[in-house]
């Protein structure tokens, strides 16, 4: 077992369980003729939700092996499962995320949501304490606990607050990744029976045939692949992603796409070494079609916010080949990549709904020369446009490019056709923006549009400075991350293959 190293305070349960509090607070006190009580509510439980994440960052040892920040407490003594808590280098920055785009979304649905306000706010500070509790347990049962608890929320937001066919969109989306998250329950049970056992750390040691190691792979595959969601099972988000509000589009793309990829990190590749190495070829392969065939598809897109999901697909393809390249600059790439697209991705729908608030609508079509009535508005759009692209100087290349690199050692025709990625990630984007924001103006509604506002400038800013910061200065991002990825790939390299 790995080294564990406590903290007197519980940093974790608090950044768990405060957005989780604030959130049925909220509901239990709101109402929507109390609509300004409820909003500075929520926005009270958001600031004090990401205040106490910040000693993971101030407080975490970088150079430090093994969790930080642990909290062990017996949950069913019976079954010896756990109330395991601990971040590493790996998860630290996704606690920090979850909790700085919860607060994002509720400044940015501050004036979009006019009805059941509560419920509303109430809904994403659950699912933010939620989906924090996936990222920092170690105990297997209670991963899965949060993991699949994230599905309520979720599809109250896409089901109450989206758009004309919101129904249809949350049905696919509770019945793709909940049926795709049994296998992984056998899997976790078949463990805990090897162990005794639901302790992770405890599975890392469990000396499985290959054979076992493959069915596990694959029951763990089916969950992990559909949340990132990798090709052929993506097909939910885009139509989770256009029928979500816009807060929903934010987390569905910034975080819980995440929830897939670590699960692969933190779960996959270390308790099945041998699996992994054995199925590389498939994942690379899998990889691969996600960043082409989805940037074609991509390419197509007369909605604005379908566009930003297929692309959204096509970037996460970049992390799950750079995990399992199972090379220290491709993990460490698929990681900064996750975070970025944490930014990027959010920042992009939180674009589309700026304009559709506006507009009501998404069509490319129906816009043109935004940028005459909206500079501001554009100057971002751009930016985070341009960091889409992988653009040096932004977020966006700096993980790709580190996959790039590393694929380069493994395979040169890997690197190539990961390259080609960026050719068509630039052609999509590009071809949306200048049919968006450059030319004449369009029409009338495009006329009469105002700028942004000062709330909206503050959300876009704060986006566009991370964007920026992780472009220009990585390390403070990858520094954190070293000694994790290291240990990680030293236990992996442990295989029989």
């Amino acid at each position: 077992m790995p080294t564990l190293s406590y903290y007197p305070v519980p940093i974790l349960s608090l950044a768990i369980w405060c957005p989780v509090f604030f959130g049925l607070l909220v509901l239990a006190v709101g109402k929507d003729e109390r609509a300004v009580f409820v909003r500075y509510l929520s926005l009270l439980g958001a600031a004090v939700s990401l205040a106490v994440t910040l000693p993971l960052v101030f407080f975490f040892d970088r150079s430090a092996h093994g969790m930080q920040f642990v909290e062990r407490h017996a949950w069913i003594r019976l079954f010896h499962v756990e109330y395991a808590l601990g971040v590493d280098g790996i998860s630290m920055w996704l606690v920090v995320l979850t909790a700085l785009m919860t607060l994002v979304v509720v400044i940015a649905g501050w004036n979009n949501v006019e009805k059941q306000i509560a419920q509303y706010m109430g809904a994403f500070l659950v699912l933010s304490g939620l989906m924090i509790g996936a990222f920092a347990t170690f105990d297997g049962l209670l991963f899965y606990v949060f993991f699949e608890a994230t599905l309520i929320p979720m599809f109250v937001i896409i089901g109450v607050w989206g758009g004309e066919r919101r129904v249809y969109a949350a049905f696919k989306f509770f019945l793709y990744t909940f049926f795709g998250s049994l296998p992984m329950l056998i899997a976790i049970l078949y463990l805990y029976l090897q162990t005794d056992s639901f302790n992770i750390f405890e599975w890392y040691k469990a000396p499985i045939p290959l054979a076992v190691q493959i069915w596990l792979f694959i029951g763990m595959l089916t969950a992990f692949a559909v949340k990132v969601p990798m090709w052929p099972v993506h097909t939910w988000l885009p139509d989770a992603h256009v029928e979500a509000p816009t807060g929903g589009s934010v987390i569905l793309a910034a975080i819980m796409l995440k929830l897939g990829a670590y699960g692969f990190i933190r779960f996959t590749l270390p308790i099945l070494p041998d699996a992994s190495r054995y199925m590389e070829w498939l994942m690379i392969a899998l990889s691969l079609v996600a960043v082409i065939y989805i940037g074609l598809v991509a390419l197509v897109q007369k909605d604005m916010k379908k566009l930003i999901a297929y692309s959204s697909i096509a970037h996460m393809g970049f992390v799950t080949l750079g995990f399992f390249l199972f090379e220290t600059i491709t993990v460490d790439g698929a990681l900064v990549q996750m975070i970025s697209h944490g930014f990027v991705s959010a920042a992009m729908f939180l674009c589309v709904g700026v304009l559709y608030d506006r507009m009501h609508t998404r069509q490319i079509a129906d816009y043109g020369g935004v940028v005459h009535v909206m500079p501001r508005f554009a100057a971002f759009f751009v930016l985070f446009a341009f960091a889409n692209c992988g653009l040096p100087g932004t977020s966006g290349f700096v993980g790709e490019v580190m996959v790039i690199i590393g694929a380069v050692k493994v395979n040169v025709w890997i690197a190539l056709v990961g390259a080609l990625a960026l050719v068509l990630g630039a052609s999509y984007t590009l071809w949306m923006i200048k049919r968006v924001l450059f030319g004449p103006v369009a029409n009338d509604h495009v006329a009469a549009l105002k700028d942004i506002s000062a709330r909206e400038f503050l959300i876009l800013a704060i986006m566009a400075g991370f964007v920026l910061s992780i472009g220009i200065y990585p390390a403070w991002i990858t520094d954190a991350m070293q000694v994790s990825v290291a240990d990680l790939l030293v236990h992996v390299a442990q295989s029989k293959l």
